[in-house]
């Protein structure tokens, strides 16, 4: 997978996420947030870095997967409170 900007790497040793500013042939420029927040940029070798998989883009379809459970339960339970109804109706009748 190649390296672009706004993917976030790490060291392939390890170390906290880098976004990705630039990309040269051989190079990579990062940039991240130290411990008190001071910004850092580097040139790394790419060969020593690795993409991160997107997380954000998980957590966003762990969030919709949750939602539409619970829509779903919403439509189970009006569904069920119909044919309540309709029964009583039934009964009465």
């Amino acid at each position: 997978m190649a390296i672009e900007p706004g993917d976030v790497v790490v060291l392939k040793s390890g170390g906290q996420p880098m976004t990705v500013a630039t990309v040269d042939e051989n190079s990579v420029e990062c940039l991240w947030l130290g411990e008190e927040g001071e910004l850092f940029r580097e040139t790394i070798p790419s060969v020593a870095l690795s993409v991160v998989a997107d997380t954000a883009d998980d957590e966003l379809d762990v969030e919709d997967d949750e939602e539409d459970e619970e829509h779903e339960e919403v439509e189970r339970e009006d569904v069920d409170a119909d044919e309540e109804k309709s029964s009583k109706k039934r009964r009465t009748a």
